[in-house]
C-alpha cells in the first residue's frame, strides 16, 4: 500500500507516496488501527492524510478550527503509545477537555486564546490509546446550544447540505468525521450534544453512564451531573474499542460507575438474545414531530421485530414544565460559571462585545439564582431518576428519535438574537431535542444510530436509551442493528472523497 517513509525511492522530491483520501477515509478507527499495526502504513501517512483532508474539505465545512501538523509530528516521532488506535488521527472539540499546548476557545470572544498548561484526564487517555492529535473542532459558545454557530468563527457546514446545521454541540467534530476528515472525534452531552451531532451528521453517537468517563481534574462531574466526556464514531465497534480505552474513574474521582463484566469490544456481534424494548415518537412535552423522525422509529420497530425482539409502544411519563424549570437553572448557573472561568482566565470582561446576546442574557439571569435555587433543581435530578429507574424495570431499551426535526436551516436557533429571554432559549433549545436531555439528568447511556435519510438526503437518527450502567447491551442491540442495516457505505456531497 504505502511505501515506508524513509525510503530513499519515496518519490520527487523526497516525498513519500501518501495513502489516498479515498482509502483513507473507507477505513473506521479500528480498520487504520489494523493498517498501521501490520505496517501497511505508517501514523506520519494517516496525519499527513487527515491535514489534507482538513485543507480539502473544512473550507466548505468550517468544522475544523486548528490543524496541528507538526505538533502531530513531533508526537509520532517522539514514539507512540501501543494502543487500540495507536497512529489514527484524531480532533477534540474545544470544550471541557484540554489538550497541552493547544488553544481552546470554547466557541468564545471571552475566552478566546486560552492555552491550557495540562492535558485533563481524558486527554491523556486518547493519547496512551495511540490516538494523534492533528486538530479541534468548533463548539457553540460555551456549549449551550444544539447547533454550532458561533459569532467568533461562523457556522459549522452540514456535509450532507451546507446550508443545514451539523447539530451541536459538538457539531464541529460531528462534520468532520462525516466528511471522512478523521474517522472519529472527541464530543461530550450535557443535553444531547454527541446525540444531536450524531443524528445530524449521520454517525454513531454514545452517550455513556455518568462516571464512566472520567472529567478530571478540573471538574467532578460537569453541569451538576448533565454532561459526560465520549466520541462520535462511524462504527459500534470504534465506540465500543474507545470506551474500553478511556473509561474507568481517575484519581481523586468524587465516584465511579461499576464496570462492565467484559470488555465492550467483546460486545460487538455478541448474541443480543430477545430483548424487551419499548419505544415512542412521543415527547413528554406532548409536541408533534418532523414526520421523517416518526418514520425513523417505525421503520426501526419493524427490524427489531424482525430480528426477534418482544417490542411494545411505551414510554415513561414525567412532567415536562416541571423538568425545564429545573434543568433551566442548572444551565445558567453553569454558563456563570464558564464565563467567570473564561473572564479570569483572559483578563477580559464579560459583555456584549464579547458574550454571544443570550449567552450574556443566561448569565445575568443565572447571578440571582440562590444556592436553595440550584438544590432544588438537583433534588428534582433525583427524584425523575427513580421515576425513570423503576419504568426501566420492565424494559432493557427505550427507542425514540434522537430529535424532533431533521437538521434544521442554518440561522433558525440563534444564540446571538436579540432580547431573548433565557427560559424562551431553554425551551427552544429542548423543543429542537426532547428526546435526548432525560438521559442526562437520570445518567443512563445513550446512543444516536443513523438509520434514516430524508428524500432530501438529509441524516435522521434513532435514539436507544438502556438501563443504568448498561452500555454493554446497547452496544450488542447497536452492532445488531449495524449489521442488519449498514450504514458505512453512506457519504455526503462534501465528503475528502468526493470534494474537488
Amino acid at each position: 500500500m504505502a511505501q515506508d517513509a524513509h525510503d530513499p525511492d519515496r518519490g520527487p522530491k523526497g516525498r513519500h507516496r501518501m495513502i489516498s483520501l479515498e482509502e483513507y477515509s473507507s477505513y473506521d478507527a479500528t480498520g487504520l488501527a489494523d493498517l498501521v499495526a501490520r505496517k501497511q502504513v505508517k501514523p506520519e501517512e494517516l496525519a499527513a492524510t487527515a491535514v489534507e483532508a482538513i485543507a480539502k474539505t473544512n473550507p466548505r465545512l468550517n468544522a475544523v478550527l486548528q490543524t496541528l501538523p507538526e505538533r502531530a509530528r513531533a508526537e509520532i516521532d517522539a514514539g507512540l503509545p501501543k494502543g487500540p488506535f495507536t497512529g489514527v488521527p484524531f480532533v477534540i472539540k474545544e470544550l471541557v477537555l484540554h489538550a497541552r499546548g493547544v488553544r481552546c476557545d470554547s466557541g468564545s470572544r471571552l475566552a478566546r486564546g486560552f492555552v491550557p498548561e495540562a492535558d485533563t484526564e481524558l486527554m491523556a487517555r486518547f493519547r496512551r490509546a495511540g490516538l494523534v492529535l492533528v486538530g479541534t473542532t468548533q463548539t457553540p459558545e460555551l456549549g449551550y446550544n444544539p447547533t454550532t454557530e458561533t459569532v467568533a468563527f461562523g457556522p459549522v457546514h452540514n456535509p450532507w447540505n451546507p446550508n443545514h446545521s451539523a447539530g451541536g454541540s459538538s457539531g464541529g467534530s460531528g462534520a468532520a468525521v462525516a466528511a471522512g476528515i478523521v474517522p472519529m472525534a472527541h464530543a461530550n452531552d450535557g443535553g444531547g450534544s454527541i446525540r444531536i451531532p450524531a443524528s445530524c451528521n449521520g454517525l454513531v453517537g454514545l452517550k455513556p453512564t455518568r462516571d464512566r468517563v472520567p472529567s478530571g481534574p478540573e471538574y467532578a462531574d460537569p453541569l451538576c451531573g448533565l454532561a459526560i466526556e465520549f466520541a462520535v464514531t462511524r462504527s459500534v465497534r470504534d465506540a465500543a474499542a474507545l470506551l474500553d480505552a478511556v473509561a474507568g474513574p481517575d484519581v481523586g474521582a468524587p465516584s465511579l460507575c461499576v464496570a462492565p463484566s467484559r470488555p465492550y469490544r467483546m460486545e460487538v456481534g455478541a448474541p443480543t438474545g430477545r430483548m424487551r424494548i419499548a419505544w415512542t415518537t412521543t415527547p413528554a412535552s406532548g409536541d408533534k414531530i418532523d414526520p421523517e423522525c416518526e418514520k425513523a422509529v417505525r421503520d426501526t420497530v419493524k427490524l427489531l421485530t424482525e430480528l426477534g425482539h418482544d417490542v411494545v409502544e411505551d414510554r415513561p411519563r414525567f412532567d415536562w414544565e416541571l423538568f425545564l424549570k429545573n434543568v433551566h437553572p442548572t444551565w445558567i448557573a453553569f454558563n456563570a460559571l464558564s464565563v467567570d472561568a473564561a473572564a479570569a482566565a483572559s483578563g477580559r470582561r464579560p459583555g456584549p462585545d464579547n458574550l454571544e446576546a443570550v449567552t450574556l442574557a443566561t448569565v445575568e439571569e443565572a447571578r440571582r439564582l440562590s444556592a436553595t435555587d440550584l438544590l432544588v433543581a438537583m433534588a428534582h435530578q433525583n427524584v425523575i431518576s427513580r421515576q425513570v429507574g423503576a419504568w426501566f424495570e420492565k424494559y432493557d431499551v427505550l427507542v425514540t428519535p434522537t430529535i424532533a426535526r431533521p437538521p434544521v436551516p442554518l440561522g433558525e436557533i440563534n444564540q446571538n438574537r436579540a432580547g431573548m429571554k433565557p427560559m424562551e432559549w431553554t425551551r427552544q433549545v429542548f423543543a429542537y431535542c426532547p428526546f435526548t436531555p432525560l438521559f442526562n439528568t437520570t445518567g443512563q447511556p445513550a446512543i444516536s444510530l443513523p438509520l434514516h435519510w430524508t428524500a432530501s438526503g438529509l441524516p435522521v437518527g434513532v435514539q436507544f436509551a438502556g438501563r443504568f450502567g448498561d452500555e454493554s447491551a446497547l452496544v450488542r442491540l447497536a452492532s445488531q442493528i449495524e449489521q442488519a442495516r449498514p450504514w458505512v457505505s453512506r457519504r455526503p456531497p462534501n465528503h475528502v472523497a468526493a470534494v474537488t
